[in-house]
Parts: structure tokens; sequence; C-alpha cells
């Protein structure tokens, strides 16, 4: 078992790290780290992250996954979730407008609905 963060270089994905970091410590579990803005095969984890990753606490083994650019983000993360039996998927969220959410959809919110696991939404503080 794993707690799965989706994460992205903003706000929102570093907040959702650090919920998930606390997540892992919390059950005694590994973090699986899914990294959202694809990235070349060959490239190495990006600094960002890997600043993060440090800051996961001694004892949290930090697995990390990079999303395909040929797959949808709330797949990615629902099937990355199914694939590393994910006892729990952590995801920042930001703040949209009504109208936005009708016409765009949102990714936060198929992951709310389909995911088989709890889903813990993290809003970044202002």
């Amino acid at each position: 078992m794993t707690v799965l963060v989706a994460y992205n270089e903003s706000p929102q994905g570093e907040a959702a790290f650090a919920a998930a970091a606390d997540e892992a410590r919390r059950r005694s579990t590994s973090l699986t780290v899914l990294v959202l803005t694809p990235q070349p095969e060959t490239s190495p984890v990006p600094a960002h992250l890997a600043g993060l990753v440090e800051t996961a606490g001694a004892g949290v083994i930090v697995d990390i996954a990079f999303r395909s650019d040929k797959i949808d983000v709330a797949d990615a993360i629902l099937d990355h979730a199914e694939r590393t039996d994910a006892e729990i998927i952590v995801i920042g969220s930001r703040k949209r407008s009504a109208v936005g959410k009708f016409l765009l959809g949102s990714t936060t919110q198929r992951v709310l609905l389909d995911a088989a696991v709890p889903v813990l939404v993290i809003k970044a503080a202002d």
C-alpha cells in the first residue's frame, strides 16, 4: 500500500506533496509521487521535486513516476492509483469559477467521482 500524490510544480502541487508526506508518515507507508507534467524519458527528477523529496522525512520511502503525455491527467491518476495499490490519493486544487468548472470539466471532480479509494483534496495557502 502507498499514498499517491498527483504532483505538478505549483503552490497546489507543493501543498499536496506536503499533505501526502504527512499521510505517509501517519500511515507508516510509502509515498508515490505521480508527476503530472510530462518529462523526457531520460530526464532526471526535476530539481524542485528533488528538494521536496528531502522534506518527506526519515523513514518515508518515496517512489517517483511520470505521466505519459498520451494519457488524460485524471485517467493517469486513477490508473496509477490502481497499479500501485494506493490506499489514498492526494491532489492539489485551485479555485475556479462555476462557469469554468461547467465548461472545462475538472480533473479533481473526475478523480473524486471515479476513485476506488479515498481522495484528499488540498488547497494551497493564499
